[in-house]
């Protein structure tokens, strides 16, 4: 098999970025472990100093612009992080850079890129459209174009993870790897393999965006939608990352929103670590189909960590409503001095602690001399939500479930 790289380019692309990028480090898992069946190890690519693994390839592929290249200055097209590598690296070699990055783009992201120096500008709705824009701003300026993941130093940088990984450890059976356009996932490909022919590779895409399972299978899944993981929402796969994927990686997993959803929520409340949506999918998978993963010694790539602090609270509260470990009830009964203060303290006894309250009386379903009371409360879980719906029957409160679960 002839590719786009090899172990040597992946050496050599060590060897550049060595002292410029984090050396992050990967660790055991034993909470996501115990969750999976299989012996976790992560490595923490959402501590690099712009939040993810982009910076590796972007260093790489900036460090072999000639002194012409440099002066001019680079374009690049993202939805975020290889927008924020570029431009930090890029203002570190004192570079011009240029990015157009989707409208859709989440807000930090944009204002990480713009707060390194580049220029941005936000076009279209999709990285489709963003490139189109991108191309035409190459050729009217004369820039370099550093592709997010279709360039063979970019793929080489990336497959750095691969040597820290197996260096380490040895003894890993499996990467999972999540995929977009598919430049980490064929980079860290090439250097396992070549280190390990042995070791399984898996990727994993949203379901939105089945782009490479269509291009391999010849399937038409449909591709779009919004996502979480707006990092590998990618509907045009590489064609130096195609060739790649479909001789070395074995399977590609496919998770949707509520899976992906978890896998964020569990990075944050198990191994202590904030993952977008993309950096979580792998986890995601493995959450999703854990008899795939069992016993085997796993390393899982958490390739980014930018995620928007208002949407990972709401991640946040809605695995908590999932799990049943938040619940919003409706009571309905006869109005009477004390009943709120009745039921508040009632609900205390029973172990549950009120989040929300709403007390009504001028809705026309409700009697004339009755009230509402809608109130959101957290409980330890299922068993003891039940227990609590129970109770408050067994008064005679008649409460409903107000709870809009999927």
């Amino acid at each position: 098999m002839t590719h786009c790289i090899s172990l040597d380019d992946i050496r050599a692309a060590a060897a550049v970025i060595q002292g410029q990028v984090q050396k992050t480090p990967m660790l055991p898992a034993p909470r996501l472990s115990a969750l999976t069946g299989a012996n976790v190890f992560v490595k923490y690519e959402n501590m690099q100093s712009t939040g993810s693994f982009k910076e590796r390839g972007a260093l790489n592929r900036l460090s072999q612009l000639t002194p012409e290249e440099r002066a001019r200055g680079v374009v690049t097209m993202s939805a975020g992080n290889h927008a924020q590598a570029v431009a930090y690296h890029a203002g570190r070699l004192g570079v011009p850079a240029t990015i157009v990055m989707p409208a859709t783009t989440p807000i930090v992201k944009v204002e990480n890129t713009r707060s390194y120096g580049a220029t941005v500008e936000l076009h279209g709705e999709t990285l489709y459209e963003a490139r189109e824009r991108c191309e035409a701003i190459q050729r009217e300026h004369d820039l370099t174009l550093v592709h997010p993941y279709d360039d063979p130093a970019v793929i080489a940088g990336q497959g750095t993870i691969a040597l820290d990984m197996l260096a380490e450890r040895p003894d890993l059976d499996m990467l999972v790897i999540p995929i977009g356009g598919g430049g980490l996932c064929a980079g860290n490909a090439v250097a396992a393999k070549a280190l390990k022919p042995s070791i399984r590779i898996v990727g994993v895409e949203a379901a939105l965006y089945p782009s490479f399972v269509n291009a391999i299978a010849g399937g038409d899944r449909p591709i779009g939608g919004p996502t979480l993981a707006e990092g590998i929402a990618v509907k045009t796969v590489g064609t130096l990352t195609l060739p790649i994927v479909r001789d070395l990686v074995e399977d590609i997993l496919l998770v949707d929103e509520p899976a992906i959803e978890r896998g964020v929520s569990c990075f944050a409340t198990l191994a202590r670590s904030m993952a977008e949506g993309a950096g979580a999918a792998g986890l995601a998978a493995m959450l999703a189909e854990p008899a795939r993963f069992a016993g085997l010694n796993v390393g899982l790539i958490l390739c980014g960590g930018n995620i928007d602090a208002r949407l990972l609270a709401s991640i946040m509260v809605r695995t908590l409503e999932r799990e049943e470990r938040i619940a919003s009830l409706r009571i309905t009964t006869a109005d009477r001095p004390g009943l709120l203060g009745a039921i508040a303290s009632h609900l205390g006894e029973l172990g549950a602690n009120i989040l929300e309250v709403s007390h009504g009386r001028l809705f026309l379903d409700v009697p004339a001399k009755g009230v509402t009371i809608d109130v959101t409360v957290e409980t330890r879980g299922a068993e003891h939500t039940r227990q609590i719906l129970e109770a408050l029957a067994a008064d005679g409160l008649a409460p409903k479930r107000m709870d809009r679960r999927s």
